[in-house]
């Protein structure tokens, strides 16, 4: 299981980029407190957002990520003492890797406390980061997704899972806001909730509700936080209309995507031809095929809206053009990372998926999450899970801080050079021979489960038909069988008298009767026998996307 995690931790620094972390911050997490408030996030350079967890006495910083389930954890310093379940296991994300032994600890977080917390105790997270801005990680997907959990069952299941199965009159959610670095509007600072809305943003829980979109049964290990966009009005580009971009999942309507929402990667992921489309007519754009991102001048300005249950959501021109990480072109000059990328390692090779928002999406959205049903024994909580989001950008308030943090305080937005080129002139990024055999593979694995349910029910019919003929061959020799027993019954009582005839004796009547019947040797008759062949047919395994 899981041979991807949808997660990128930090996609950015692919290949070449180093993040400029920032010295980790905020106090220790209690070992107990009374009541329960708001978690303070720790905004890492907008490329990771952490929150402290208590875990065996020891406060650790771990990253808060929507797209996977299960906590890992470096401890500094000494680790802490706690038990050891003599299993151990690897948890693989689109980008790094965690190895250790699964163990447990008593877990504090929000007021909520957790005894025996299964998680996995690394040694090494360098395959992440060498920064010390964090000590592990924690997934808040759901508890389906855990591979702890897979690996010790009940005993091992998420952090949340666990929070919400002993409060059972609770509601079932959690609610989050991203907050943005160099941002001159800023108007608030990163908080996370449970069962509560942040103070403030209320009316969260009145916004439309979002319908998780389920995988397929056989693939429940792959489900993550995925809704639909609005049909024929998904995304609406930089020239105000709307990006035409065919879905890669079999069962989603036409004219709709299917976005994943996970807070666990810095850059948004979505389809080649949408990335294309919004950055491809900007003068100046080149595609970094190394870093598979397109660069732009940190000057360019871009619309960007993405559109949910109805309500449109523009994002901030500071998150669409990223200048976090103070790149340089071949030439030298200073540009900046179109941060909607191309989805190429965290494709979903079972179709499971078409984008998944981000960093750069969910700072535009205070973001509530509701397991319902994912939970088992919630009293309160029985509906299916949903997603709520709320818009938190305004265009006009969103120019006037992009004017003043790239354009020194002077509105050049509508001057010729920032002119997107005409649509005949749009650059198209190169599509690598990986990205083809994914592709490739997608059309067939994303159909694997319809494509095996349609051959069983074909088999069924089969035999079913099978069976059928052969009840009615049976019926019939049955009949042939009893029509000539009768018929020589018949025989043996001919009136004495035949018509057109004079009386005859017994014996004459026998010499002259015809004979009916079957052939036979003196035996019993031969029968056919009727039947078929079969096989069970064989099971695939596996996930791709994540991804990833």
């Amino acid at each position: 299981m899981h041979s991807l995690i949808p997660l990128s931790l930090f996609l950015s620094v692919v290949h070449a980029i180093e993040l400029p972390f920032h010295v980790r911050t905020g106090s220790s997490v209690p070992s107990s407190r009374l009541g329960r408030r708001e978690v303070p996030i720790l905004n890492n350079g907008n490329a990771a957002y952490i929150a402290n967890v208590s875990l065996a006495g020891t406060s650790v910083s771990v990253i808060l990520d929507t797209g996977s389930s299960d906590l890992w954890v470096k401890f500094p310093g000494t680790p802490p003492t706690t038990t050891d379940t003599g299993k151990s296991m690897s948890l693989n994300y689109a980008v790094g890797s965690a190895t250790g032994s699964i163990r447990t600890a008593k877990l504090e977080f929000d007021g909520y406390t957790v005894e025996n917390q299964a998680f996995l105790q690394v040694s090494d997270s360098s395959s992440f980061s060498t920064d010390s801005a964090f000590d592990g990680l924690i997934g808040l997907g759901p508890n389906d997704g855990s591979a702890i959990h897979d690996k010790l069952g009940s005993s091992g299941s998420s952090m949340l899972n666990r929070i919400f199965s002993q409060n059972t009159s609770t509601s079932n959610y959690i609610s989050f806001l991203l907050d943005r670095k160099n941002d001159p509007s800023h108007s608030f600072t990163g908080t996370f909730t449970i069962s509560q809305p942040a103070k403030g943003f209320e009316n969260i829980t009145s916004q439309p509700k979002l319908n998780v979109e389920t995988v397929h049964k056989l693939l429940e290990d792959q489900q993550h936080w995925q809704a639909m966009t609005d049909k024929d009005n998904s995304v609406i580009g930089p020239d105000g209309t709307v990006l035409k971009i065919k879905t890669i999942v079999p069962k989603a309507p036409k004219g709709q995507l299917v976005a994943v929402f996970d807070s666990g990667f810095t850059f948004s992921q979505v389809p080649r031809d949408m990335s294309d489309m919004i950055y491809g007519r900007v003068q100046g754009a080149v595609y970094d095929s190394d870093n598979e991102w397109w660069t732009v001048p940190c000057g360019q300005m871009i619309n960007l809206t993405f559109n949910f249950g109805g309500v449109a959501f523009p994002m901030h021109p500071l998150d669409v053009v990223d200048d976090n990480f103070k790149i340089l072109d071949k030439n030298g000059n200073h540009v900046c990372i179109g941060a909607f990328q191309p989805i190429t390692s965290a494709f979903s090779l079972f179709g499971n998926f078409d984008m998944i928002m981000g960093m750069t999406f969910l700072r535009n959205a205070y973001t509530l999450m509701d397991f319902g049903d994912w939970v088992d024994g919630s009293d309160k909580d029985r509906n299916d899970p949903f997603i709520q989001l709320l818009p938190l950008t305004d265009p006009a308030t969103a120019k006037a801080a992009f004017v003043s943090a790239r354009l020194n305080g002077q509105d050049t937005t509508g001057s010729s050079q920032y002119a997107l080129l005409p649509a005949d002139q749009q650059q198209h990024s190169p599509v690598s021979a990986e990205e083809k055999k994914k592709k490739y593979e997608e059309m067939v694995l994303s159909r694997w489960p319809y494509i095996v349910t349609g051959v069983l029910v074909g088999l069924a019919l089969l035999i079913g038909f099978i069976v059928w003929r052969c009840c009615c061959r049976r019926k019939q020799k049955s009949a042939k069988k009893n029509k000539g027993f009768f018929e020589q019954k018949s025989q043996t009582y001919l009136p004495l008298q035949v018509q057109g005839g004079a009386p005859q004796t017994p014996q004459q009547q026998h010499q002259q009767q015809p004979q009916y019947g079957y052939d036979h040797d003196g035996g019993q008759p031969h029968q056919q026998q009727y039947g078929y062949g079969g096989g069970q047919p064989h099971q695939q395994q596996g996930y791709g996307g994540y991804a990833s």
